[in-house]
């Protein structure tokens, strides 16, 4: 991508969590709402063993060659938007234990989501997922209590340009009163352990502006064998819809401009693919609200992923601005390949240029 063009315009100097700095001296959110988004879920803590032959049979005992942790869940999406600049604003509840500990203090401090509309219900455990990563997959074991209401922790929903989230239930009253004050809402769904594939879950769709499933998800819920088939009956149901095909890229209908389009997959070697649904994601809220057209908005956003599956961790692997512009002076994929991403260049935040910093996501 190269250095910026000084006669380009700029976006306004970005100080947030990836450069070190108080996240309030950020640029003002898109449209001077209060938040440029704002999501509720469950977060979290999860617990990544690295390096492992396999996995350890009854009765014996493997030593792992790395341990990662990181805020998981709806952590992975809240990190990966806040680190692009966006103000986010998350509504959660997060255990009174250590680990509850460390994930609020990660999440407020360092990375810089609000936890305004969060809480720590006492007595109430923090969930965890253990991922043993071996021969390029992985393996996970979780514990989780039933969680506290999170939709009644938003009683007053903030002003917020975009707001996240999933439709796997139904559709909160929160997001829906935010869309009718002008908010974008934008949803993905999660695998249904019970693989009936409710039909009922699409007619969600109609309170809904932007759908991001993966490929997967959108042919087991549309009964179509083929990610561009289930792209087609997705697309009469929602304003935008994009269908995530991991190392194939994604493929996209907007039917309020007319634009279809294809993005590759970024050409690099995955390392963690944790959370990589989530980055893509936020890229493609922040090119939504930075107004570029889909072709665009679908390359940053497998940029954003496929930085991320470079390191471990879904939420600590999102990529900086810093690390965005690094990528363009880099000679990691052909220079044809970099001329995709040429447009960038332009809003690539002055202090990102020399502040690719990533959190430690280990345990010490």
């Amino acid at each position: 991508m190269g250095a910026p063009n000084s006669t380009a315009p700029r976006a306004a100097s970005f100080d947030g969590p990836c450069a070190g700095q108080d996240p309030a001296g950020r640029r003002p959110a898109f449209g001077g709402e209060e938040l440029d988004v704002f999501l509720a879920g469950r977060v979290f803590m999860d617990m990544i063993f690295t390096g492992l032959p396999g996995l350890p049979p009854p009765g014996t005992e493997l030593v792992s060659d790395g341990l990662g942790s990181a805020p998981g869940g709806i952590a992975n999406i809240a990190v990966a938007m806040s680190r692009l600049g966006l103000r986010t604003g998350l509504a959660t509840a997060i255990g009174d234990d250590m680990f509850g500990a460390y994930l609020w203090r990660t999440l407020s401090e360092q990375e810089g989501v609000d936890l305004t509309w969060s809480h720590r219900p006492a007595g109430w455990p923090t969930p965890v997922t253990v991922s043993l990563a071996y021969d390029s997959d992985r393996s996970m074991v979780t514990y989780a209590r039933p969680m506290p209401g999170i939709d009644e922790l938003v009683t007053v929903p903030p002003r917020a340009a975009t707001c996240f989230i999933g439709i796997d239930r139904p559709v909160p009253a929160w997001a829906a009163e935010m869309r009718r004050a002008g908010t974008l809402v934008f949803a993905d769904v999660g695998w249904d352990p019970t693989e009936t594939w409710s039909t009922d879950v699409l007619d969600r769709l109609a309170e809904v502006d932007v759908f991001l499933p993966n490929a997967v998800e959108a042919m087991a819920y549309t009964r179509t064998r083929r990610p561009v088939d289930a792209l087609e009956r997705l697309a009469p149901r929602v304003p935008v819809v994009v269908v995530k095909q991991g190392a194939q890229g994604a493929i996209a209908v907007d039917s309020t401009t007319g634009e279809r389009a294809w993005a590759p997959a970024l050409p690099v070697e995955p390392l963690d693919t944790t959370g990589a649904g989530d980055v893509f994601a936020a890229g493609f809220v922040f090119g939504t609200l930075a107004g570029w057209p889909l072709l665009h908005r679908l390359r940053f956003a497998n940029l954003c992923a496929g930085l991320s599956v470079r390191h471990h961790s879904g939420s600590l692997g999102a990529p900086c601005w810093g690390d965005i512009a690094a990528f363009g002076e880099t000679s990691e994929v052909p220079p044809e390949v970099l001329a995709d991403y040429e447009f960038l260049v332009p809003h690539i935040p002055d202090s990102g240029l020399g502040s690719v910093t990533r959190a430690e996501p280990t345990l010490r």
